[in-house]
C-alpha cells in the first residue's frame, strides 16, 4: 500500500487524543501496528508498555486537556505540535513524531515535551 500522508495524519491525531484523554488500549487496538517501537525515555517499548503508561497517566491526570496546533505528514512520517494543560494550569509545548507502516499504522515513536515559560527573551509564543 502507498503511504496517505493526510489519513496518517488524521490517524496521528486520533491516536494521540484517544490515549491522552483516557482510551489507550481503544488507541492502540484502532491506530497501532503488530509492532511499536518508543523513543520516549520515560515509556517501556512496545504496545503494552504504552498502554500501561497512558493509563496511569489517567487515573493520575484526568482533567488533563490538549489542543492540537499543527500536523505535518510527509511519505511515512507525521509530526504533530500540541498545547498540553495539566492540572495546577501547568502548560506545556510538545512535538511528537510518528512512523507508519505500509497498512497505514503507528509503529514507531518519538517526542519532545518542554513546560511553556511565562516569557520568552525573542518575545514570540511558543505557537
Amino acid at each position: 500500500m502507498k503511504q496517505n500522508p493526510q489519513a496518517n495524519k488524521q490517524n496521528a491525531i486520533a491516536f494521540y487524543r484517544t490515549a491522552y484523554l483516557g482510551d489507550p488500549d481503544r488507541a492502540v487496538e484502532l491506530y497501532v501496528g503488530d509492532d511499536y517501537i518508543q523513543h520516549n525515555p520515560l515509556v517501556g517499548d512496545g504496545k503494552r508498555a504504552f498502554i500501561d503508561y497512558f493509563s496511569e497517566m489517567a487515573k493520575s491526570y484526568p482533567k488533563k486537556e490538549i489542543e492540537f496546533v499543527r500536523a505535518v505528514a510527509e511519505g511515512d512520517l507525521v509530526a504533530l505540535h500540541t498545547h498540553q494543560t495539566w492540572p495546577g494550569n501547568e502548560e506545556y509545548v510538545t512535538m511528537d513524531f510518528f512512523r507508519f507502516d505500509e497498512n497505514g499504522k503507528i509503529v514507531e515513536h518519538w517526542d519532545s515535551i518542554q513546560l511553556i515559560p511565562g516569557e520568552t527573551k525573542s518575545g514570540n509564543p511558543m505557537y
